[in-house]
């Protein structure tokens, strides 16, 4: 008989194995859904996916968040930050448009480091859209970790769409039905695979409608950047969005994921979700990443990723 964790279950994907890092324990998927033993048993049972170790069973972070998030438990820590995420969306987007300045530092890690050597970060990227930087030095020659600190100011300018067939492709992808769900970085370059299994993600989104406007002949690139001041400092989250040069030769950014997940989350967004369709707004910080490049890099040889963790607050 089915019951409402077995359908939530059945509704999501799971993250394939090859992407899954299990490194949740049963006590953290308990307190993230709110939930007891004996319904993490039901799931298990349902087909989640879990490593047992020394007698604990581990569970991948996206799982739980995409479970915690389609339970319409109403209690769930997904629930509840997603909820927090997007109360901005319901209000008037005449506060999206204004000057904000941020205080950014991102610090970089190279684990298992071979040495000293030069680091390369993607810096956030805000001239162009009519913001501005002050401090931003490159990080010099090192070794283990660095550090990039900057005041960075937003702002938001409304630019819709005015391409009629950009706005068909992109109305065409809102309209697909696609499951929005959290998704490790690494398979979200993995688009293909994200959209076959009937989900999306903002990076996975912006590559596909990227090379869809391609195709139809526009200039486009997915970028990568960072959706802050909603969670605040280490909570802020990496983002992506695609970059297009529109009709009227300006180049206009379409936030695909964030049109699609304001309109699952909340109703009263639609003013949102039009100033996501070609607009700028103050809440995103672009950079020079493209859709689907890591934020950071350290020559030394390590063949490890660099691990970037950006810690944005808004600035007083």
């Amino acid at each position: 008989m089915n019951t409402p964790w077995e359908k939530i279950a059945n509704s999501i994907e799971f993250i394939p194995a090859e992407y899954s890092s299990k490194i949740q324990s049963e006590s953290v998927a308990r307190e993230m859904l709110r939930c007891e033993t004996a319904e993490i048993d039901r799931l298990v049972d349902a087909g989640l996916p879990f490593e047992n170790r020394s007698g604990v069973r581990y569970f991948d972070v996206s799982d739980l968040y995409n479970l915690g998030m389609y339970s319409n438990k109403t209690n769930t820590q997904p629930e509840l930050a997603f909820r927090m995420l997007f109360r901005f969306a319901g209000r008037s987007v005449d506060d999206l448009l204004c000057e904000k300045s941020w205080d950014f530092r991102v610090q970089l890690e190279c684990t298992e480091c071979d040495g000293v050597a030069p680091w390369r970060f993607e810096a956030p990227d805000v001239v162009r859209f009519g913001g501005r930087i002050v401090g931003g030095e490159a990080p010099e020659p090192g070794s283990g970790t660095a550090e990039y600190a900057a005041t960075v100011t937003t702002t938001g300018v409304r630019t819709p769409l005015v391409s009629s067939e950009l706005r068909r492709l992109t109305r065409e992808y809102l309209d697909a039905g696609y499951r929005w769900q959290m998704i490790p970085v690494a398979m979200q370059a993995d688009y293909e695979l994200v959209h076959e299994l009937g989900a999306t993600s903002c990076i996975a989104a912006s590559l596909l409608l990227a090379e869809r406007f391609r195709a139809a002949g526009y200039e486009a690139e997915a970028k990568r950047g960072w959706f802050c001041g909603v969670l605040g400092g280490a909570l802020d989250l990496p983002h992506a969005c695609v970059e297009v040069q529109d009709d009227d030769g300006t180049y206009k950014t379409v936030d695909i994921a964030k049109a699609q997940l304001a309109a699952r989350l909340s109703p009263n967004t639609g003013d949102f979700q039009e100033l996501c369709l070609g607009s700028i707004y103050n809440k995103v910080i672009p950079s020079t990443a493209s859709g689907n490049a890591s934020f950071g890099y350290h020559e030394c040889g390590s063949q490890l990723p660099v691990h970037v963790r950006a810690d944005i607050r808004s600035a007083r």
